[in-house]
Formats: structure tokens, sequence, C-alpha cells
């Protein structure tokens, strides 16, 4: 714990923000910083939720433990929407209450005595779970980087996808897309060589596809569309983004029975283990909730959500782009990776704050390669969106 950088990167944006807003009580902060939901969850998915809530009044509705691993209906529901072609069934699925929650199971079942990579830029729960787990060594201020941990530098001259060829051996590599921050999502070429990557090295692959959804191009949404990928890859997945969930809680991880130790026991037997040990599964409501997700009608009112904000992603865009700057991400998720080329992130993040009254995100937050940018968030009420980027022209201009 002690190794720990001063704070994790969101709770030091907040604390900046509410100082912010001491010194100018009159100012209307708007917040594009932290990737947290703005929009109501759409009626179906409601009901669901309020059904459920409902029934626990009643006797024959009242249902207390569940099943560590998620209720079986939702389980086949994930497989059956997520995964139909891909050979992934019921029993590959693990439902939690968000991936953030997963990520920290899983690092709980690798234990303190592996090696991981992670892309740098990415988000923070990867390294920080790393450090507390006790797998790294101090952090080199002089670098801005933990020692024992392999950082994939993804920027715009790689494309955002790491070199490879330059990337030492670990036991476990950890790979976001789309990826958060910088809104890059892997091509089907780019997965097919992390895939023989990971079997090459003998490496387990916990791939986040958190923001799955936002693809619009012919991007992977899941790193089982990979052949061969069952043998290396863990998947975990959220609720959170395409259903509004952020609150509710609710997600999946998927490992898949292929998926073997070298000596040949299956991680899915330990990774249960863990779970019924450390966790008593996500809320039968937000279970029920997640049911009504992934009804013809819930699937629509998700896909509508997720259009409202890739409109807002355009809009923040443009208005990057007509102001001159480098602008990656977005086409793909709700993040905009702005480029403010020889200035320290964290100065831009202040300046735009002080200035604009608008919270965004500095790009060093999530990792060395991200210092020069600033991460936009397309989560926020259409007027929000609209007048933060007026401000940004007014300073920009």
């Amino acid at each position: 714990m002690a190794k720990l950088k001063a704070g994790y990167l969101f709770p030091e944006i907040a604390r900046r923000r509410s100082a912010h807003m001491l010194k100018y009580p009159d100012a209307q902060v708007i917040s594009l910083g932290i990737g947290d939901t703005t929009e109501p969850i759409p009626e179906v998915i409601i009901s669901g939720l309020a059904k459920k809530a409902h029934a626990l009044s009643t006797l024959e509705g009242y249902s207390g433990y569940g099943a560590e691993q998620g209720e079986k209906q939702l389980r086949a529901a994930i497989a059956s929407t997520y995964y139909a072609d891909l050979s992934i069934e019921e029993s590959d699925i693990f439902v939690s209450d968000g991936a953030k929650s997963d990520i920290s199971h899983l690092q709980v079942m690798f234990g303190s005595n592996v090696t991981m990579a992670v892309q740098d830029p990415s988000y923070p729960a990867y390294v920080d779970s790393s450090v507390i787990l006790g797998q790294t060594g101090q952090f080199q201020k002089d670098v801005e980087k933990y020692g024992k941990i392999e950082y994939m530098k993804c920027n715009p001259e790689n494309g955002f996808f790491p070199d490879l060829s330059t990337v030492s051996r670990t036991d476990i590599i950890f790979f976001c897309s789309p990826n958060n921050p910088t809104g890059n999502a892997a091509t089907r070429e780019q997965l097919t060589r992390l895939v023989q990557f990971a079997k090459d090295n003998g490496s387990i692959l916990v791939y986040d596809s958190g923001y799955a959804m936002f693809i619009s191009d012919d991007s992977p949404r899941s790193i089982f569309e990979i052949p061969g990928a069952k043998e290396v890859a863990i998947e975990v997945s959220s609720f959170s983004k395409h259903a509004g969930f952020t609150g509710v809680r609710l997600g999946w991880t998927v490992v898949p029975k292929e998926l073997l130790y070298s000596d040949g026991f299956p991680v899915a037997k330990d990774f249960n283990r863990i779970v019924c040990t450390t966790f008593n599964v996500a809320s039968n409501i937000s279970q029920a909730g997640g049911l009504a997700c992934l009804s013809p009608e819930g699937l629509e009112g998700m896909h509508k959500v997720v259009s409202f904000y890739k409109e807002n992603t355009n809009i923040i865009m443009e208005t990057f782009i007509s102001l001159g700057f480098s602008v990656y991400g977005g086409k793909n998720s709700p993040y905009v990776w702005v480029h403010f080329p020889g200035q320290s992130s964290w100065d831009v993040f202040s300046e735009i704050l002080g200035k604009t009254h608008v919270v965004t995100t500095p790009g060093s937050g999530f990792g060395p390669a991200g210092d020069g940018f600033i991460r936009v968030c397309a989560f926020g009420h259409r007027g929000n969106v609209l007048e933060a980027c007026k401000r940004f022209k007014q300073l920009y201009k």
C-alpha cells in the first residue's frame, strides 16, 4: 500500500474540482472528466429492476443469497447475446458487480509472484491493483513508472498498438479495447498478433471489452472472435456504460474452460474458488435489470443511449479539430484524446478548469505515455457538452 502514489486518479480529480468550486462558488462547473454516465436508464430496463425489487416484498418472489457465479438465466442470456457464434457457454461466464471488481478478483487469483504488462496509457485499476497485490517494484519518479511492470507504449506513432517485438515476456497482459483513455479500438489483425504473442509466451491475456457497444466499424467486439483466444484469454465486461449501470452495478467475466495453466489445471476452477470466497454475486435486483437489458427492447434502448453519447463525442471531436488540435479516439468510444504537444497534462487540466470551469482528465494519470494529452469524456447532458465546447472555442480560438 505504501508504494501507491498519493491517490487514485479520479478521487484526485474530484478533490481538485471541489477546491475549484470553493474558489468559484458561482461558476457553472461542467464535468467531462470521470467516465460516469448521465442519461436516464431506458424504461424497459427500469421496469425489470422495479419488478424484481417489488417481488422481494412477496412470499413468492423473495430470494436471498444466489449462486456466486450469477443467475443461470442471466449467464445464458449473456452467452447467447454477446458470444452466440463463439462457443462461449453459460458455464464460462461469471456475473459480477462490474469489471473493476473482477479485475481485482483476477489479481487476487494471480497472486504476488507474477509479472504483468499493461498498455501505456491505460485504465489505472490494472496498475494500482498490481501494486496492491505486491507484484511490482517501487514507483520510479524519474520515468513515472513502477518497477517490474512492462509498460506497452501506445501512441499516435504506433497507431496506439504496442510494438510487440519490443515487449518483454510477462505472465499476465492487460489489454483494453476500445481503450480507455485513448479511445482506440484494436483491429482484427492486431488482436490476432496479440493472441499469438500471448500463446508464444505462455501468458494469460486479460481483455477488457467494457466499451464494445461503442464500436461502429468492423473491429472485434470480443477477444474470442480471434481464433485460439480461448486458450489464452479472459474477458471482463460490464453493463455500466451501455445501460447506464455505473450506479446499479453489473458486469461479467468470461473464463473459458479451454484456458489452462502450464500444469493443465483449468483457470476457471481457481477463479470460481476466488469468487465463492470473496464475493456474494451482484444484487439480485441488478441481475434482473441485466436480463431486461438483454431483451430485444432492452438492447434497442441501450443502443439508443450509446448513440446519444456518440453524438456528443462527434461534437467534442469536431470542436477540437476545428481549433487545430490533433485528436484521436472518439470513433469507437466515448473518449476523445486530445494532444497538447510539449505541455504537462496536469497543467492543461488546470488551465482548462481555471479558465473554462470544465473538468477533463489529464492523460498522465493513465500512464507516462499519456502526458501531453487530455481525455475529454462524452458522458454528459447535450446542453452541457455544447456549453463546454463553446468555452473551449473561447479559450483556444
